[in-house]
């Protein structure tokens, strides 16, 4: 029973890791290009690297925290406009190749050796530009953003009250967990039974709140997570990380209810018809594409701050992570982005703990079972898009595309 702890202790740690909660935002930005307004770009990863590298190298270079984040965003701006001015025209595989190429053309350049070191006047000579093949180290740039926090030294457990206080036995968990089933089970219901009923007011939503709150404080004290407060991977970087999520999720409802999120469905069902009534296609496109890669480029700047800024870490297959995740959760919904990006992560760890516990290492080695959790997750993936293309919080009737 120790070992099933063990394991779903691993998963609630990943679920609330910094990196996940960085992949959540640029999951949203891909929603706000893929899922409203029909952009199938396939080169997210390249907004992600770029805001990475503007924050980064900012700071290596004595610039203050604030500003080095209005780089890194600019830096997006940029990318956006000069990709999206000569290739927004292009629809479908077409406009998927070119988005690509671009995100792996930066990758590529961030891995050369020229750009490894700063040798130029405007820089300190000798630091980290790029950092090549080996990227920035995390050290180098992450201290300004640790001098701010408030949270103070020494670990910290959330959720202080949990299955110890009541004499951390294995009845009291195994009871929490099923409390927790319990809530999610009766939230999934309550949901699907107010969509029937096609009548959805302010309480319905406080109800749904309210069980979320709920399952998350019981899963929490099943497994609580003791980390250090201030320190790269602790709880000020976390707190940090899910704000922004959660803050880029109203950003993203607040524009999608408005008219010009209206504009961007309409784009996303009939180009043809918005222009014919007159609309800037174009513009709204180069709107949506700029406004997505700047969640891209705050996604990337979170996901490396408690790690480090590596291309290769940033590649192509995160883009691919993205996608999964917004298939998984929804494309076209508000919610969906996060929920997809947890479930994503959290159960490629549950799939790789229980390989490296149960499946002997003569069968499935450790590395195997970092490979077969994505094999899972994959058939998973297939299975939903064929018997829930939608997603777990998507609309049938939003899955209208003219790309």
């Amino acid at each position: 029973m120790d070992q099933i702890f063990a394991i779903l202790n691993a998963t609630v740690s990943e679920a609330i890791a910094p990196a996940t909660a960085g992949v959540a935002i640029a999951v949203i930005g891909l929603n706000l290009h893929f899922g409203f307004t029909g952009l199938l770009n396939i080169g997210q990863a390249g907004f992600m690297l770029l805001g990475a590298y503007g924050m980064a190298i900012s700071v290596v270079q004595g610039v203050p925290m604030f500003f080095a984040v209005l780089i890194g965003l600019g830096l997006a701006i940029l990318f956006a406009t000069i990709l999206g001015a000569p290739t927004l025209k292009l629809r479908g595989d077409y406009l998927a190749i070119v988005t690509i190429s671009a995100a792996e053309i930066i990758r590529y350049v961030g891995r050369l050796a020229q750009f490894e070191k700063c040798e130029w006047s405007w820089c300190k000579k000798g630091t980290d530009f790029t950092g090549g093949s080996q990227g920035i180290t995390s050290s180098t740039f992450t201290t300004p953003f640790k001098s701010i926090s408030f949270f103070g030294d020494g670990a910290w457990t959330l959720s202080p009250f949990n299955y110890t206080s009541l004499g951390g036995s294995t009845a009291v968990r195994v009871l929490g967990l099923l409390v927790f089933l319990a809530l999610v089970v009766g939230t999934v219901f309550f949901v699907r039974a107010r969509r029937a009923a096609a009548a959805r007011s302010w309480t319905d939503r406080l109800v749904v709140a309210v069980l979320v709150v709920l399952s998350v404080a019981t899963l929490l004290f099943v497994f609580p997570q003791t980390m250090s407060r201030t320190q790269t991977d602790g709880w000020w970087v976390r707190a940090v990380a899910w704000t922004l999520v959660a803050v880029s999720t109203i950003v993203v409802l607040l524009l999608v209810r408005s008219p010009w999120g209206r504009l961007l469905r309409g784009i996303r069902e009939d180009e043809e018809a918005m222009r014919s009534l007159g609309k800037n296609v174009f513009a709204v496109k180069m709107q949506a594409l700029i406004i997505g890669g700047l969640f891209g480029a705050l996604g990337g700047m979170v996901y490396v701050l408690a790690s480090s800024v590596q291309a290769d870490s940033l590649g192509r297959q995160i883009t691919f992570f993205a996608y999964t995740a917004l298939l998984i959760g929804g494309a076209a919904s508000i919610f969906g982005p996060v929920l997809g990006t947890v479930i994503f992560y959290s159960a490629r760890i549950l799939i790789r703990e229980a390989a490296r516990t149960y499946v002997p290492n003569s069968i499935l080695s450790d590395n195997q079972a970092q490979a077969f959790s994505f094999v899972v997750v994959g058939v998973i993936l297939m299975l939903i898009v064929i018997f829930r293309p939608q997603g777990i919080l998507g609309n049938k009737r939003e899955l209208r595309f003219h790309v």
